[in-house]
C-alpha cells in the first residue's frame, strides 16, 4: 500500500505529461475531420437505429424505446471497448518516447481511457438532445450518472492498465483481449433487454428470476450497462420492471475498486521491465 500511495503522488506531480498526451490523443483522432468528435456519438447512434429496424421491421420485435434503450447501452460499452483496446497497444505505440524519457509508466495507458472518458461525456449531452428529441424526460436519477462514470472510469482504468502491461510481453494479448470484448458484448444487456432474462414460466419477480439476474448482474459491465439504463432512462418506458438494485450496485463499485487496485499494482510491478522488452 505505501508503495502504491507513492506511485499514485508521483503520478499527480506529472499530471501536466497526462494532460499533454489526453490533448494529443484528441487532436489525431480526429485530425482533418470535419465532424470531429461527433464521430463518437454517430457510430453508436447508427449501430442503435439499424438494431432498431432489424427488431422492429425484419424480427417483427415491437419494444417500445428500444432505440434509445440501445443507445444508452452502447456508449458506455464503447467506452469500455474502446479504453481496453487502444490501451493494449498503447505502450508499444509509444515505445521511443518511454526509451528515452523518465516518467510514470502508466500515463501511458491512462491517457487513452481519459481521451474516452471525454467522449464519453460529450456523446451523453449528445444523447440528452436525441431523447428530448424522441420526447423521453429524464427524471432526477441523472444526478447518479457522475457516480456512475467514476467507477466505471476506474474498471476500465484497471484492465487497460493491465492489459498494455501484459501486451508488453506478449503481443497475442491484443488478439485475445479482441476476442473477449466481441464475446463480453453479448453477455451485457445491450441488444437484449435484461426482462428476458427470467426463469422458467416467465414471472420477472419469481424468486428464481430475481436469482438469475443478480447472478448474470455480478459482471461488473452488465451492472454498470443495466445502471445506465435506469438512470439515463428512468422515465421512459421500462424494458425491464425490476428496480435498480441499490446493494448489487454497490457490489459492482467494489468490483470496480479492486480491479482498478489489481491494474495499477500489476502494472506498477512491471513497468520499469518495459524498456528492457522493448
Amino acid at each position: 500500500m505505501p508503495t502504491m500511495l507513492t506511485d499514485l503522488r508521483e503520478l499527480y506531480r506529472y499530471r501536466d505529461l497526462l494532460r499533454v498526451l489526453v490533448e494529443r490523443d484528441l487532436k489525431v483522432r480526429y485530425k482533418r475531420s470535419a465532424l470531429g468528435f461527433l464521430w463518437s456519438f454517430i457510430n453508436p447512434l447508427m449501430q442503435a437505429l439499424v438494431l432498431t429496424l432489424v427488431f422492429k421491421f425484419v424480427l417483427k420485435i415491437q419494444i417500445p424505446n428500444y432505440s434509445a434503450w440501445v443507445l444508452a447501452a452502447i456508449l458506455p460499452w464503447t467506452f469500455f471497448q474502446n479504453s481496453v483496446l487502444d490501451a493494449a497497444q498503447s505502450i508499444l505505440n509509444h515505445f521511443t518516447l518511454l526509451k528515452k524519457v523518465y516518467f510514470p509508466r502508466e500515463i501511458v495507458p491512462l491517457s487513452t481511457v481519459i481521451s474516452n472518458l471525454i467522449h464519453l461525456g460529450l456523446s451523453f449531452f449528445v444523447f440528452l438532445i436525441y431523447a428530448w428529441i424522441i420526447r423521453i424526460h429524464i427524471g432526477p436519477m441523472i444526478l447518479l450518472l457522475p457516480i456512475l462514470v467514476l467507477f466505471h472510469f476506474l474498471l476500465n482504468a484497471g484492465i487497460a492498465l493491465a492489459v498494455s502491461a501484459m501486451n508488453v510481453y506478449y503481443e497475442d494479448v491484443k488478439f485475445i483481449v479482441q476476442v473477449f470484448v466481441q464475446l463480453l458484448f453479448y453477455v451485457c444487456p445491450i441488444i437484449y433487454p435484461t426482462s428476458r432474462i427470467v426463469a422458467e414460466g416467465g414471472d420477472p419477480f419469481s424468486p428464481m428470476s430475481l436469482l438469475f439476474l443478480k447472478l448474470y448482474l455480478l459482471n461488473p459491465m452488465a451492472s454498470l450497462i443495466f445502471a445506465y439504463q435506469k438512470i439515463l432512462l428512468s422515465r421512459a418506458a421500462q424494458l425491464d420492471p425490476r428496480p435498480l438494485d441499490f446493494g448489487l450496485l454497490c457490489i459492482t463499485f467494489l468490483q470496480c475498486l479492486l480491479i482498478a487496485a489489481w491494474g495499477y499494482w500489476f502494472f506498477n510491478k512491471r513497468k520499469w521491465e518495459f524498456a528492457e522488452r522493448l
